[in-house]
């Protein structure tokens, strides 16, 4: 199916005509992500993605906060660092920030950029491709996507995602991840 700029425009309706649900599940059904709008020759940022004024303004007012994102050092994890406390490091740092910056974990560096740019050609991929994977199914192991909670949310997110769960006690047919970042996930 080839998605044309128009179908992707989502045209902002004036006043009460905008229908949040209908650009949303537009989008989504597109499986095209923010990248496939890009390409497709969108110009304007689509309202669901835009964060409501009255809600901007109220963030503005706040004054600024020093912010350190949490960091879980596993360099001494061998020596005392008691698997437990690393556990609950990342316990903490994913329920009250998300997401954390793991350091000394022993990945050489070539290999984690080399998984970078594998990640991004996986993103200038045919938007087939693409597409084939897009899927807001917790349960898939690989899939892609540009929100899980579009639907819900107060505004969309403005990127995209490539998901590739790789738990050490399953096996990941390699056939299912994509071919640009592939061999970097199965040999390393």
């Amino acid at each position: 199916m080839d998605i044309s700029s128009t179908e992707l425009s989502f045209p902002e309706g004036a006043g009460d005509h905008f229908d949040r649900v209908k650009e949303v599940k537009a989008f989504d059904d597109s499986k095209a992500g923010v990248k496939g709008l890009i390409d497709a020759g969108v110009v304007k940022v689509p309202k669901i993605f835009i964060r409501p004024p009255d809600e901007l303004s109220e963030d503005l007012k706040s004054p600024p906060v020093e912010l350190q994102v949490p960091v879980i050092d596993l360099g001494n994890i061998r020596e005392g660092y008691s698997r437990e406390r690393v556990v609950n490091e990342v316990r903490c740092a994913s329920e009250e920030w998300g997401f954390f910056q793991v350091v000394n974990h022993g990945i050489p560096l070539d290999v984690l950029e080399e998984l970078i740019d594998g990640i991004r050609m996986f993103h200038e991929e045919d938007p087939e491709v693409k597409r084939a994977l897009y899927s807001l199914d917790l349960a898939k192991r690989v899939r892609f996507y540009s929100n899980r909670d579009s639907y819900q949310s107060k505004y969309v997110f403005w990127k995209d995602t490539l998901n590739i769960s790789m738990l050490v006690s399953d096996h990941l047919d390699p056939d299912e991840i994509p071919k640009t970042c592939r061999y970097l996930l199965i040999e390393n």
